[in-house]
């Protein structure tokens, strides 16, 4: 069974081109499956039927996980038993007419353009690290990207004259993202402090990242999280907010102001249009509370 789940690995890997972060989410997912299917005394992929995984379906229920988090494991298996179906290893996926938890649409959280203004302002850019993450603040909101494409930009993926910048999405395709004044400003700036005030043999040692830690490495996307925790603390704002959240007000904000939903999909970099149609659900939100709010017979 390894082999197998070994063999679809690679082939996510490198022909689907899913980023390290799927990759090891996919991997755990498929060895605590295997670690069941061992523990029910079954040795053979080939073996598998309904009542097994409903037993695994009923043992995460047990464990409490969420509803989320079955359906994604169930999304990992049910794609684990196509690809053997088309290797010609199994005849068919006993998995197809499962059905995992209905999941309710949760609507993603997002700032409000004061909120968004007040934690922009508050690093310190007289400094190189508030310079830094004054940038990084700046181009989360400006781009809408999202945090991994992020802290793997490099400084020539940047277009200061055409205002764009390369970015490298899921399933490692390239697009190119309109960049606004603001955030081509702060990121010049934080350049500009970073080539006079660091030293070369710190340079040197990863130059062309374009975010760059105390160390003179790369960024993490932990360390991003933990910046902006840092910020929202300091602006006195009693918000929880991630690097995502940045993303999320970026396409409610245009959608807001009267972009159409087929733009806000191509510069969300989403492959299906029903994925972006969520934040539609927040605009209607919002229009409701105003009709509520200021119609006489509401």
């Amino acid at each position: 069974m390894q082999e197998y789940i070994n063999k679809y690995l690679v082939h996510i890997e490198h022909d689907k081109n899913f980023s390290l972060q799927t990759l090891r989410a996919y991997r755990n997912d498929l060895n605590q499956y295997l670690s069941f299917l061992k523990t029910e005394g079954c040795c053979d992929l080939k073996d598998v039927n309904r009542l097994l995984l409903r037993k695994f379906l009923a043992f995460q229920k047990k464990h409490a996980y969420t509803k989320t988090t079955i359906a994604r494991k169930f999304v990992t298996i049910r794609s684990l038993y196509k690809f053997l179906c088309r290797e010609g290893i199994l005849e068919f996926s006993p998995v197809e007419n499962i059905r995992t938890p209905k999941l309710g649409k949760k609507l993603p959280k997002f700032m409000s353009i004061n909120e968004v203004e007040a934690i922009l302002k508050t690093p310190d850019t007289n400094t190189l690290s508030g310079l830094r993450d004054s940038a990084i603040m700046e181009t989360l909101y400006s781009t809408g990207i999202r945090v991994s494409e992020l802290v793997g930009l490099n400084i020539t993926n940047v277009n200061f004259q055409n205002d764009v910048i390369k970015v490298r999405g899921k399933g490692k395709k390239e697009r190119l993202q309109p960049i606004g004044k603001h955030a081509l400003n702060a990121i010049q700036l934080y350049l500009d402090k970073r080539n006079t005030e660091t030293e070369s043999h710190i340079l040197t040692k990863n130059n062309n990242a374009l975010f760059l830690n105390n160390r003179g490495g790369r960024l993490s996307v932990r360390s991003v999280a933990r910046m902006i925790e840092k910020y929202i603390k300091k602006a006195g704002m009693n918000l929880k907010i991630s690097p995502h959240v940045f993303r999320h007000s970026f396409a409610t904000h245009l959608l807001d102001r009267g972009a159409d939903l087929r733009s806000v999909q191509e510069l969300l970099g989403h492959a299906n249009l029903s994925t972006t149609q969520i934040y539609t659900h927040i605009t209607t939100e919002k229009l409701k509370q105003v009709y509520d709010r200021t119609h006489p017979r509401a």
